[in-house]
């Protein structure tokens, strides 16, 4: 036997540092030293995009709206308001992670209450990674309290605001409206919609994980929108409408508008259209009944317009007020064309040519002064142009500057053919008259400055004054419309009757106009009442404009408590009040 393998093998000594422990130790090091780094990177070098994800988990932003301003009328009465509401959303994500639509009755109930297809409503919400989804906005507190009480998961409530027009359709095309998110797209809404909307409030929290708030970070403060006063008078502004609508149904007529002026002010008092419109309902609600007529609608202003000739030719000095003109045979030929008279009126004063209608008077007075003075009348006064308002849509009227014009032309010219006005524009034309000749700018925004209105004196008072007492015989018995008369006032004014121009010359179609102003002893208000298109028996404007012009003119100045100015009345009074002093 091996003297060697005899011997038992003998128990080697172990290392101090065995592999295991090395590659143990190595792991440990390596994984500390890896955190170290970490760490260092996150704090120090990118430490950032860990913040920003913590924030958006614990911070939350917290909107206060600010309410629209109100807007009213020239005595304060609201005219437009924003009233509280709810809007109604949903978190998809929350509504699948909550068992989705599994409970039918609720969801179904939710969809009755809003009027709307459950299908409808579950298609908009069937994506779950969506995390945001109105389902109806502006609701009323009812239906959102109801809304509330199914508790359905996922579906929240968030106050909104909502404008509400007291006045309704009287005043509908001025004011305008807003959308869905409280803003201007139409009117004074819109004008002013930078002015009337307000500044919301913001407030940075921070929450915890159930939600709850647990820290105010920064907090700015909002600022409720500005109120605006129009000088409208709600009073009058529905009085005019009411007898607007009326004509405009009794004359079976196409549209209509009318504009209230105050003579010394500028002040637009109402501006009424018809037909129109609910503000608060605006489903199914077509676009020709939302424009302005009043002020985007151009008409050629006919027999309205012939004021003009007869003050150029008195500022200028061809004829004097005491002057005649000799009208026979009632009609001429002027560059081959016709101008001609109903009938032949013969010798006309001034006064005569304004009562009577005559074309023959105004194309002879118009042909006796330059061309260039004649025609600078038109933008004088205030014909062509914007009238002051600035309202959004306002139309400058339609005027053809021409290098040269004929004589036929400057002859229609004078009757009221050859350019095309607005409502607004024409009221303007004879504020100035009532004025003394003097042209404000008019207005629908009340001012507080007590400074005079800036304007511009565009005619001499005597003259002024003069057309105002021949206009007042228009509506005396013999005029062309007595029917604008007012029981104890003295009215005057002017009737148009002009064809619509189609192409190719005229149709069969006519607006009827009148303009005019009361009470004459001292004018304070101006009228103007348009009958589009109507299409009953009765098509002269001394028929529908001016009997709609007396009731509105009549109801305007007993508001205003302006008295009486005609000397009947005037008398009967005196007798009246002596008798009782007797007594």
């Amino acid at each position: 036997m091996n003297k060697r393998s005899a011997h038992a093998k003998q128990n080697s000594r172990p290392r101090l540092l065995e592999w295991r422990f090395i590659l143990v130790a190595t792991v440990v090091v390596g994984v500390f030293s890896a955190l170290v780094v970490r760490a260092a990177y996150i704090q120090v070098i990118e430490p950032d995009s860990l913040i920003q994800q913590g924030d958006n988990r614990t911070k939350r932003v917290r909107v206060t709206r600010a309410h629209r301003g109100i807007i009213s009328d020239r005595n304060g009465e609201e005219l437009a308001v924003s009233i509280p509401v709810r809007a109604i959303y949903a978190d998809p994500k929350v509504i699948h992670a909550n068992g989705g639509f599994s409970d039918q009755r609720r969801w179904q109930a939710l969809a009755d209450v809003l009027g709307q297809e459950l299908p409808h409503i579950t298609s908009r919400l069937g994506d779950p990674k969506k995390r945001f989804v109105y389902i109806q906005r502006q609701v009323s507190s009812a239906m959102a309290d109801y809304v509330e009480e199914l508790d359905l998961p996922g579906i929240y409530l968030r106050d909104e605001s909502r404008r509400y027009y007291p006045a309704g359709e009287t005043i509908a095309q001025l004011i305008g409206f807003t959308d869905v998110d409280d803003k201007g797209i139409e009117g004074i809404e819109r004008l002013y919609d930078k002015w009337l909307t307000g500044t919301p409030g913001t407030r940075q929290i921070r929450r915890d994980a159930k939600g709850r708030q647990v820290e105010i970070l920064e907090q700015t403060q909002g600022h409720a929108g500005k109120d605006l006063q129009l000088t409208i008078d709600q009073r009058i502004q529905a009085l005019a409408y009411r007898e607007l609508k009326l004509a405009v149904g009794t004359y079976k007529a196409a549209s209509g508008s009318a504009v209230v002026i105050d003579v010394h002010s500028g002040d637009v008092l109402a501006m009424v259209n018809s037909p129109s419109f609910n503000p608060n309902n605006r489903s199914n609600v077509s676009a020709h009944r939302i424009r302005n007529r009043a002020i985007t609608d151009t008409f050629e202003p006919g027999s309205t317009a012939k004021p003009l000739a007869v003050l150029a030719a008195l500022e200028f000095g061809t004829v004097e007020l005491e002057d005649t003109l000799d009208t026979s045979p009632g009609w001429m030929r002027i560059g081959g064309s016709m101008v001609q008279d109903g009938k032949n009126h013969g010798k006309l004063d001034l006064t005569g040519v304004i009562r009577k209608s005559s074309n023959m008077g105004t194309s002879k007075l118009a042909l006796s002064v330059p061309k260039n003075h004649f025609i600078d009348n038109y933008y004088q006064f205030g014909l062509v142009g914007d009238t002051g308002t600035s309202l959004i849509g306002e139309s400058g009227g339609i005027f053809h500057e021409r290098r040269r014009w004929s004589d036929f032309e400057l002859a229609t010219l004078s009757f009221g053919y050859g350019l095309s006005v607005t409502t607004l524009q024409l009221a303007r034309m004879y504020s100035t008259i009532a004025n003394d000749g003097y042209k404000l700018p008019l207005k629908v925004i009340k001012s507080n400055a007590t400074a005079e209105p800036e304007g511009e004196s565009v005619i001499s008072p005597e003259y002024a004054r003069a057309m105002v007492h021949m206009l007042e015989t228009v509506v005396m018995d013999g005029g062309t419309a007595p029917k604008a008369q007012i029981h104890g006032y003295r009215v005057a004014g002017k009737t148009g009757t002009s064809r619509k121009a189609v192409a190719g010359g005229y149709g069969e179609e006519y607006v009827n106009i009148f303009a005019g102003l009361a009470p004459v002893s001292n004018p304070e208000l101006v009228v103007v009442v348009l009958i589009n298109e109507p299409g009953g028996d009765l098509y002269y404007a001394g028929d529908t404009a001016a009997p709609t012009f007396s009731r509105i003119m009549s109801g305007a100045l007993q508001m205003l408590n302006i008295p009486p100015d005609d000397k009947a009345v005037s008398s009967l009074a005196a007798v009246s009040g002596g008798a009782q002093h007797d007594s």
